[in-house]
């Protein structure tokens, strides 16, 4: 059973920049297709980013109000995948959750594709 765990939550002013961690030892060997959820309070779970680990680096996905602000990527000698957050907003506030599941990543990142999940962390942002 594949564990996923994620650090590097925490707090930043808008404008600012965190980076999340995704790990797991096997999470890129196994897992084809790694994503990053949020789920603000009293909103549903949303997809934010996702990478295919296949081939050494894959094509990314990301959902338009991150795109050109979030990067994600993987590193497979440490089995970890990054979500880099800059520019943040207050809007960016969430729990942020990563999951992995055996096939493909798609364009829209549903958490119903996905099979399994970390336990979240926190990112606040203040204005």
């Amino acid at each position: 059973r594949p564990a996923l765990v994620e650090s590097g939550g925490g707090s930043a002013q808008a404008g600012g920049s965190l980076r999340l961690s995704c790990a797991g030892s096997t999470l890129t060997s196994i897992l084809r297709c790694v994503a990053w959820f949020r789920q603000a309070p009293g909103k549903g779970r949303e997809g934010v980013a996702a990478v295919d680990t296949g081939g050494g680096g894959g094509t990314a996905y990301y959902r338009d109000s991150v795109k050109g602000r979030f990067a994600i990527s993987q590193n497979n000698a440490n089995h970890t995948v990054y979500l880099q957050m800059d520019s943040l907003k207050p809007e960016d506030t969430a729990i942020y959750s990563c999951a992995g599941r055996y096939g493909i990543c798609h364009a829209v990142i549903s958490p119903t594709d996905f099979d399994w999940w970390g336990q979240g962390t926190q990112v606040t942002v203040s204005s």
